[in-house]
């Protein structure tokens, strides 16, 4: 259940000009203090990164991850990082990424979720979601995505993050059974966010990724790392940077036509930098959409992908 905040809405926005090691952890600091978001101490806060698959540019970078868990541990919640990839593990994604080893010392291990729940999302035929019980049943969530074009949604960030926490199999059969359904799948994940514990972000643009995606796209310095204690508000201060409408996004449309205050950009303020610093209006999106739905052949190498990583381990 979420509660709105009171508006106009913080999104923290600074400037971060590479991975090392010092400027992640000022920036990720810097943005996560001033964004307004607060955890309790012994609360328990699901991190949720991006981990597409076993390539760096189309995952969260691991230091904003492990940054971004050390500052939640630091004001005494416990931490819990997961993942659940359309092909593949979040354990396989982790380790080639080098994310497990970014978390190690804070003495935290990525999971793959697991334990679905079904999840009722505005689908014609009355379908659920199966999402993962673990982001169900946290106290609150950090979507850390990384800032990058999508060839089916435009834009991946904070929100669309969240379709990770479909378990496994299920966000591939999603995809092929709702995904050919214009209007649908974008509804889908803006219900999902509702369904969720409340919803903070943090984004990875450091170094973006456009011309397409969610991977394969080319590497976009925007240095640029921003963080809100609503992930809504986080999007669209986001979408602001890039120059785009919520009409040329989905995700964003969705969001407009729930009603949501936080999706529209008159109700942010902005305690550190302004969507203009950056320079995100060159950044390259996909002119045209493709269809969200997979094909059954494609389904089919994810079962059985599955099945291969499941009998290694």
């Amino acid at each position: 259940m979420h509660i709105t905040p009171n508006l106009p809405v913080p999104v923290a926005l600074t400037g971060c000009a590479d991975y090392s090691e010092d400027a992640v952890r000022t920036a990720v600091r810097a943005a996560l203090d001033a964004s307004g978001w607060r955890v309790g101490a012994g609360s328990r806060v699901l991190v949720k990164p991006n981990l597409l698959r076993a390539q760096s540019l189309a995952c969260t970078n691991p230091r904003v991850v492990a940054e971004a868990c050390s500052w939640i541990m630091e004001q005494g919640a416990k931490v819990v990082v997961a993942d659940s990839p359309g092909f593949g593990s979040a354990v396989s994604v982790a380790a080639a990424v080098g994310l497990n080893e970014a978390l190690r010392p804070l003495g935290l291990k990525v999971q793959d979720f697991d334990r679905p729940v079904p999840v009722p999302v505005p689908l014609p035929d009355g379908r659920s979601w199966g999402v993962a019980r673990l982001a169900l049943e946290c106290d609150g969530i950090l979507s850390v995505p990384k800032v990058k074009a999508h060839s089916q949604m435009r834009l991946s960030l904070a929100i669309k993050n969240l379709f990770g926490c479909v378990c496994g199999l299920r966000k591939a059969m999603a995809h092929t059974i709702q995904g050919n359904r214009p209007g649908v799948f974008e509804d889908c994940l803006a219900a999902l966010c509702a369904a969720l514990p409340p919803v903070a972000g943090l984004a990875d643009g450091i170094t973006a990724m456009h011309v397409t995606g969610p991977s394969g796209g080319q590497p976009y310095a925007l240095g640029c790392v921003g963080a809100s204690a609503c992930a809504v508000a986080l999007d669209t201060a986001l979408y602001d940077v890039i120059g785009v409408t919520p009409k040329v996004v989905p995700v964003w449309s969705a969001l407009v036509r729930r009603g949501l205050p936080q999706a529209v950009s008159e109700n942010l303020v902005y305690p550190l930098r302004l969507p203009e610093d950056f320079p995100g209006r060159d950044f390259v999106l996909p002119l045209r959409l493709m269809d969200v739905s997979f094909s059954p052949h494609r389904l089919f190498w994810s079962l059985c992908r599955r099945l291969w990583l499941a009998y290694r381990s």
